[in-house]
């Protein structure tokens, strides 16, 4: 075979090779991979996904009933000037009158260290471990078993669980969620997605478990992987990390990016085509 033949050759595979690379179609942008057909996905259920008072979370929690004045003494008390007038020319202010409400679901009870709140009335509770439903059931049990009201509706709400996002998406921050299950793709969909360079088949959960910080490696590009895993429903504190693909990282470098460009590889083939015709010649 002459020299000839063989850069004809090379050639030939070159132009072939960047043809086909910019055909491509990448598989690792798409979400659900693996759930193309209709169909019903048996996968491991994850226990106790909903989400459980911890110490130094934030509980608001009111009772309401027929008769509101005996639900008064079960909610927190909140102090307001009705009206104040300044007096002066020092910009004091001269407080005339005070009203009282009761919580509105803005003030709430902190869970101490222990896990316990102090109830009006009631005294130490211990929450932690229990669901919002839990902790409203458990409070109305004692209220109606002790004979103070009949018929109480409590209401318990999260006022402090958030999660935060970092990394590749479009909105990255912390986002308080007040509910009681909160998949992953929900917090992401918060984040406004991902951005085009996030690594949609490694995202990181951090999650404090005791004294410990434990990851969590979701793909949310593999259906079954994504649902089956621990992190799939998120927890108070949780940390979402969206690492950058190999084509962000390598942006960070100069020319990082410049082997997989199309344009590079025609810059090559067209100095191969000038060699080749030097060699012609």
């Amino acid at each position: 075979m002459t020299n000839k033949s063989i850069l004809k050759d090379a050639l030939l595979v070159l132009v072939l090779a960047v043809v086909a690379s910019s055909c491509t179609t990448p598989k690792n942008v798409g979400y659900f991979q693996g759930s193309e057909n209709a169909g019903v996905y048996e996968i491991a259920v994850v226990e106790n996904k909903a989400i459980k008072v911890e110490p130094f979370d934030k509980l608001s929690i009111t009772v309401t009933c027929k008769d509101p004045a005996l639900a008064q003494m079960f909610n927190l008390l909140v102090f307001t000037n009705s009206t104040a007038q300044r007096s002066g020319y020092n910009g004091t202010v001269d407080i005339k009158d005070y009203s009282i409400g009761y919580n509105d679901g803005i003030n709430g009870f902190t869970v101490s260290a222990d896990g316990t709140i102090d109830y009006p009335v009631l005294g130490k509770i211990k929450v932690e471990g229990m669901t919002r439903d839990e902790v409203a059931a458990f409070i109305k049990g004692e209220i109606v078993g002790r004979g103070l009201i009949k018929d109480p509706v409590v209401t318990v709400e999260f006022l402090n669980v958030g999660v935060s996002v970092l990394g590749e998406v479009n909105s990255p921050g912390r986002y308080d969620l007040n509910a009681d299950v909160i998949p992953i793709t929900e917090a992401l969909s918060l984040a406004k997605d991902l951005t085009i360079q996030g690594n949609r088949q490694n995202i990181k959960v951090l999650r404090k478990e005791g004294d410990n910080i434990r990851t969590y490696v979701v793909d949310i590009t593999d259906t079954k992987n994504l649902l089956s895993s621990p992190a799939y429903y998120l927890k108070q504190g949780d940390v979402i990390y969206v690492e950058p693909n190999d084509i962000r990282k390598r942006q960070t470098t100069a020319n990082g990016n410049s082997v997989t460009n199309v344009s590079f590889w025609i810059s090559v083939a067209s100095l191969l085509t000038s060699a080749a015709i030097l060699f012609k010649k």
